[in-house]
């Protein structure tokens, strides 16, 4: 199993006719992915890597059955993409669009947040894989492997950077999905907690954060009260100074809140083992597992 996305997904990609959105469908589809179409509004009819294209999100679940979409529109037209989306039932709405407004985010996370058959993950993310099944978003596919650790984090680049720890120490991934690095995401590392709890593919969980906002320390409470499987996790910005932005939109410390140090505190103390530095986050996850053996 896996959560999110597997082998019998059928994907289609909002602004597929963008250079950048045939891009990507052509690495989905080459990875494995069910790709079965795309929309542009306008160019409905036509073909991108042997794919239909539609006018609308709705008629292309109609004529594809597609249940998850990964979204390249513009940002000033990403919000409008992921409500159509979601207005089409799609299942697994994975936004990659970076820079998308905040405040279209805003209006987006109120309507979207408590729906019950859709999930958004992203703004500004790298997708979301589950290795040898499917692929959906802009990571390399090559360093994936299937096996018992899921991976869940706010940067792209770390998530690569751990995946290849991972593979290369003989720990493969169930599903590494990325949240985003914008103030507002449609899903936490809780909901990612949640999910990978109750999945019996999953027996632990690397987690990689940053400084700003308190999803860290959110996660780490419920790991503490709720999840049963190894965690490990690294907490990127240490060496940040204070009011100054690091790279993700969300990535600031603001009125004291959201330092490393208050997050590695709070997920040490939270049972979490924390790496040291974003080369061990294979070996802290490693350590993970063989002191939650020893415990048994």
């Amino acid at each position: 199993m896996s959560i999110l996305i597997n082998k019998d997904t059928r994907v289609i990609c909002q602004g597929i006719t963008g250079n950048v959105g045939q891009f990507h469908t052509k690495g989905c589809k080459e990875y494995g992915s069910k790709m079965v179409g795309g929309v542009t509004p306008g160019k409905g009819g036509e073909t991108v890597e042997g794919l239909p294209v539609f006018d609308t999100v709705i008629e292309a679940v109609e004529k594809t059955g597609a249940d998850a979409t990964m979204i390249f529109v513009p940002p000033a037209f990403a919000a409008d993409a992921i409500l159509e989306a979601f207005d089409a039932g799609i299942k697994t709405v994975i936004a990659i669009t970076e820079g998308v407004p905040v405040i279209d985010m805003a209006r987006v996370y109120n309507l979207t947040r408590h729906a019950t058959k859709s999930r958004l993950v992203g703004p500004n993310c790298p997708g979301v894989i589950t290795p040898e099944e499917c692929k959906i978003g802009i990571m390399p596919g090559y360093i994936h492997k299937q096996g018992p650790v899921g991976v869940m984090s706010r940067s792209g680049t770390l998530t690569y950077e751990a995946v290849w720890q991972l593979t290369n120490l003989g720990l493969g991934q169930s599903t590494c999905v990325g949240l985003g690095g914008d103030p507002i995401v449609g899903t936490s590392f809780v909901d990612l907690l949640q999910m990978f709890e109750a999945d019996p593919a999953t027996e632990a969980i690397l987690m990689m954060g940053e400084i700003g906002g308190t999803a860290e320390e959110q996660a780490a409470a419920y790991v503490k009260a709720h999840v049963t499987k190894p965690v490990a996790a690294f907490i990127a910005g240490r060496a940040a100074p204070p009011g100054k932005r690091m790279g993700h939109a969300g990535a600031i410390i603001s009125g004291g809140k959201g330092t490393a140090v208050e997050k590695i505190a709070a997920l040490e103390a939270a049972g979490i083992e924390v790496a040291n530095g974003p080369a061990d986050m294979g070996a802290a996850m490693q350590r993970a597992i063989a002191r939650r053996k020893r415990a048994k």
